[in-house]
């Protein structure tokens, strides 16, 4: 019988990118994610202001630890380009923080102050967690495959809603900023970078890659859950 590691490396033979075979480690969560009603309710309209107060609430923390996460990635890129790409990247991120939620917080009645004092959720804490720690203690594979998914995610359900927008200007949006081109040039870059690496990877470290992978993209099923439910911490 094949270890996991044996039937892993074996795909790396085939046809498939190494940025493809990661997501198939993601794609069943993916499909479970494109029909959560945080999604549905978006683009129909009839999500509720209270969950998409929470939402971009939860986003602004989680995007000020994802930008030091794309710090770390840039500090444990191999050549001087990925550098400079997740280096942007991370200050991109605290830009889009301030700017796109500046709009939207207007519009939900929130100041950043009352962003401040939300404090990160128990699912942001966790994701953020656990990428930090992938990123501050794993190879560059593992950190670059534990926070693509982000990236991707975004992208493909960007793409998905922007076909339905919203009747909601608000939700409409939302959607129009992570279907635009200009992300998707973003986050081909980054498959691009993610492909380069796919023959350097030996078969245990690629294990481990795509665990990482599917994780965070199970965590992006949570964070749009724990905005519908609202959640709190228990105690």
């Amino acid at each position: 019988m094949s270890t996991k590691a044996e039937t892993i490396a074996s795909h790396s033979t085939a046809v498939l990118s190494f940025s493809q075979q990661l997501w198939e480690s993601g794609a069943a969560t993916y499909a479970e994610i494109l029909r959560h009603p945080f999604l549905t309710g978006l683009t129909d309209g009839t999500l509720s202001k209270d969950a998409f107060r929470y939402f971009v609430i939860q986003d602004s923390h989680y995007l000020r630890a994802y930008a030091r996460a794309l710090s770390l990635v840039s500090a444990r890129a191999t050549d001087p380009e990925a550098v400079a790409l997740f280096a942007g990247h991370a200050s991109d991120a605290i830009a889009v923080e301030k700017e796109l939620h500046v709009s939207l917080l207007h519009g939900l009645g929130l100041t950043a102050a009352a962003v401040d004092a939300a404090g990160s959720g128990p699912t942001t804490t966790a994701y953020a967690s656990y990428l930090l720690g992938v990123c501050a203690t794993g190879t560059y594979a593992e950190a670059l495959a534990a926070v693509l998914p982000c990236y991707w995610v975004y992208r493909d359900v960007g793409r998905e809603l922007l076909t339905r927008s919203s009747p909601d200007p608000l939700y409409a949006q939302w959607i129009a900023s992570y279907g635009s081109p200009e992300f998707d040039a973003v986050v081909e870059s980054v498959l691009a970078v993610t492909d380069g690496l796919g023959s350097d990877i030996g078969p245990s470290e690629r294990v481990r890659c795509h665990e990482h992978f599917a994780v965070t993209t199970r965590y992006e099923w949570m964070f749009w859950d724990a905005a519908y439910q609202q959640l709190s911490w228990p105690i």
